[in-house]
């Protein structure tokens, strides 16, 4: 069906305002004007949209629903065209990641990126929940368990994650030192409490270990826990790739690392209809990058051969 766009401009400024003499005003034109668009919209569909009372209109029930469309549609259009005339030739690029990859890790790589595309603006969002990608605010998620990819996107997964029992240097080699998997029991466990792998499934593949796991400070954030490990209050297990700059910062020590496990613990999504764009490609690209320099020196520093694969599908 094809229809005017005049005709359609007609009728949005006339429902929005409630009279065609100031849908007129708007357009710089005369109410007879819209009066003759919005007949002639009429014609094109078939349908009434107003009832003409005297010398006033009133939306008929399918012209008001139509007119929440159309009003909504514009809106849309105006705040498009907005966007576009103050983007100075520049492009935005919105990531949403979990808190911890973003306060971890990802944010102190950000500056390098800039360097290599200073033509894009990078936005960054930070939350546990999971956002719908087809509302069209965020190009990218980083999501943590991610699970399969929702309909409509494409998810590439990080190299697998290496988890491993951390703490403070002064508490490895204490008057409690942990040289093997039997010396933990003596320790304080600190317990994250959304991560894919928690102390219950290191216990039960290290069952020499005698854990209390009923005890413990309980965090629901990696970044928390490890900022606690670090601080001396316990033993946390937790993620390298969230813990790496404690670690290459030696704050924190990787203990027994023969106990090491792996898993699947992110996953790069984005919509299927972005995922080709320039934008998306060029830190797609950067971004895994950068894992892969992480991973091969995790991988250096605890032993490619010695870790646990974990099957979290």
């Amino acid at each position: 069906m094809r229809t005017s766009i005049k005709a359609i401009q007609a009728f949005e400024a006339a429902a929005r305002l409630g009279s065609f003499a100031l849908a007129a005003d708007e357009l710089a034109v005369t109410p007879s004007a819209i009066s003759h668009q919005v007949r002639l919209l009429e014609d094109q569909i078939g349908i009434l949209l107003f009832h003409r009372v005297h010398r006033s209109v009133i939306l008929t029930d399918v012209g008001r629903e139509y007119a929440a469309e159309v009003i909504a549609a514009f809106a849309k259009l105006d705040a498009a065209t907005r966007l576009a005339a103050t983007s100075s030739g520049t492009s935005a690029l919105t990531i949403h990641s979990t808190p911890s990859v973003a306060s971890q890790w990802l944010m102190k790589r950000l500056p390098l990126y800039g360097d290599l595309h200073p033509e894009i603006d990078l936005r960054l969002q930070s939350s546990v929940n999971q956002i719908d990608l087809g509302q069209g605010i965020v190009d990218i998620d980083i999501r943590y368990n991610p699970g399969p990819s929702p309909a409509g996107s494409v998810m590439v997964l990080f190299p697998e994650d290496v988890v491993v029992p951390m703490c403070s240097p002064r508490l490895a080699n204490g008057l409690k030192p942990i040289r093997s998997v039997e010396d933990m029991g003596g320790h304080t466990l600190i317990h994250g409490d959304i991560t894919i792998l928690g102390w219950r499934d290191w216990s039960r593949r290290n069952r020499r270990a005698r854990l209390d796991l009923d005890r413990g400070p309980h965090f629901d954030r990696s970044f928390m826990a490890i900022r606690a490990a670090v601080d001396g209050l316990g033993v946390c297990l937790d993620s390298m790739l969230l813990a790496e700059q404690e670690l290459r910062a030696g704050t924190l020590v990787v203990v027994l690392r023969e106990t090491a496990m792996k898993v699947r613990g992110h996953g790069f999504t984005t919509l299927r209809s972005k995922a080709n764009t320039l934008k998306v490609v060029a830190f797609r690209e950067w971004l895994f990058a950068e894992l892969e320099q992480t991973r091969a020196w995790w991988e250096s520093f605890v032993g490619g051969e010695s870790t646990q694969p974990i099957n979290n599908a």
